[in-house]
């Protein structure tokens, strides 16, 4: 089978989110056993001084055999997320004059800096 007879026979059904300089691939492909399952794809647009880009990218494979714990799984951490936060964006990106303050072992704020984390950090 080549190349192209390869990429036919794996994906079946894409969508796509654009999420400022984050796009995510929601891409549902087939094994060689014909089953399907699906790739989440993370894709950062990343620019340079000289006004050239790249891109890096993330990937996830998820089995059937694992939707359901998965689904559970982040449906619980967005809930939870809303519950303690709420809708609204609170972000330095977001707002100019936000100012992040976290509780020290105390108890009381500090204004601590906060690491951007990436999937390849963890």
């Amino acid at each position: 089978m080549g190349d192209k007879e390869l990429m036919d026979q794996e994906e079946i059904y894409s969508k796509v989110l654009r999420a400022g300089r984050r796009t995510y691939f929601f891409d549902v492909r087939s094994t060689k056993a014909g089953d399907y399952y699906l790739t989440i794809t993370e894709s950062k647009k990343f620019t340079h001084d000289d006004g050239s880009f790249h891109y890096k990218k993330h990937k996830i494979y998820l089995y059937k055999e694992d939707f359901e714990s998965f689904r559970e799984n982040v449906g619980e951490m967005m809930d939870y997320i809303i519950s303690e936060k709420g809708t609204e964006v609170i972000s330095e990106r977001h707002q100019k004059d936000f100012k992040k303050t976290e509780p020290s072992s105390n108890g009381e704020a500090s204004s601590e800096s906060f690491t951007d984390l990436d999937f390849e950090d963890i």
